[in-house]
């Protein structure tokens, strides 16, 4: 059971990471030479509009494309189980002494494991929305710039 969760896990975050680079390359916009240009005066076109978006808006998709996704992993949990569980034993002593707070212990290292993995899944969707708003931005620097040059931008 635990290694279909770990599994599950790891495909899961392989899934982000392939979704994440993917998505930043599948914004990139069609460019159509409206006024006749030829292939190399797209070509040049390309490289200089390229060069001005990255230098205006300070966002180079390379950088961004190659981005290392958040940590994840069991390692992962920013101390959420090691207070889940104290919690968890403090509750438990009260309300029935020393067996209340090992079972507290225990339901407050699940809570915390869950609060880990709930913590981990909203840093990925941030980190993922982040990286697809800067390459947003860097293409509609971009796309500006081809169509002040005479290309149809879908």
């Amino acid at each position: 059971m635990k290694d279909i969760k770990r599994a599950s896990t790891w495909t899961a975050v392989l899934a982000a990471a392939v979704f994440a680079a993917g998505a930043a390359h599948a914004a990139k916009p069609v460019i159509y030479p409206a006024k006749g240009q030829s292939a190399q005066q797209q070509q040049a076109d390309d490289g200089q509009c390229y060069s001005w978006a990255k230098g205006n808006t300070g966002i180079d998709p390379a950088a961004v494309a190659s981005a290392p996704p958040p940590p994840s992993g069991p390692a992962v949990g920013g101390g959420e189980r090691a207070r889940g569980a104290l919690r968890g034993a403090a509750v438990g002593g009260i309300v029935d002494g020393g067996d209340g707070a090992r079972t507290g212990a225990a339901v407050g290292v699940v809570a915390g494991g869950a609060r880990a993995r709930q913590n981990q899944r909203a840093e990925q969707a941030s980190a993922q929305s982040n990286q697809q708003g800067a390459m947003d931005t860097f293409y509609r620097a971009y796309g500006a710039c081809m169509e002040g040059r005479g290309y149809t931008i879908k």
